[in-house]
């Protein structure tokens, strides 16, 4: 099924019924061990059954290079009110990862930004099995918070976010996956 098909699916759900869960109806590849599609199915049906899909993280840092992280809303359907650092979510059916790191910068921090990909890996625990693609957006804000997923920000050296990580509760994925390629990018010699 294409994006634009996704699209027509939750309008058509939409308004069919204006109670309907959004995750029943949000479309997300399945893939392999070897990050090739396999299936298409649900939001719902992928966090259920905890199946492998793709996601992608954000880490906006500022001119100052500070990190921008943030404590996700109570409500998110998966790790809710733990630290993040940075954008970033599932990669919708049929969207690249590329497509999907801008749209979730705009959806969650409110901003479009040039991105740097830093790489890629595979994440797996108790709760979701990934591949992730990690991504780097400079911007100093303002940052705007429409979409209700993110209720606070802090904006910390690579030095205090190290001292954050053993003292809050954060999003596996992120702190796994993502952090070490941040680090790497941020630590490396300048010429």
């Amino acid at each position: 099924m294409t994006a634009e098909n996704r699209v027509d699916a939750v309008e058509v759900a939409a308004d069919a019924d204006a109670d309907v869960d959004v995750d029943a109806v949000d479309l997300v590849d399945v893939v392999d061990e070897n990050d090739v599609v396999i299936a298409t199915v649900t939001r719902h049906e992928m966090r259920t059954k905890r199946l492998r899909h793709r996601g992608v993280f954000v880490a906006v840092v500022t001119s100052e290079n500070r990190i921008v992280i943030h404590q996700r809303s109570p409500h998110k359907d998966i790790w809710p009110s733990r630290w993040d650092i940075g954008a970033g979510g599932v990669v919708d059916a049929g969207e690249t990862y590329g497509v999907a790191a801008a749209r979730e910068l705009g959806e969650e921090l409110g901003i479009s930004a040039e991105l740097l990909d830093l790489g890629g890996g595979y994440f797996e625990d108790d709760d979701v099995a990934l591949f992730g693609r990690v991504f780097l957006a400079r911007h100093d804000g303002p940052y705007h918070f429409t979409d209700g997923e993110i209720v606070a920000i802090e904006m910390v050296t690579i030095e205090e976010l190290d001292q954050l990580v053993p003292q809050r509760e954060w999003c596996s994925d992120s702190i796994e996956s993502a952090l070490p390629m941040l680090r790497s990018y941020m630590t490396r010699p300048t010429i």
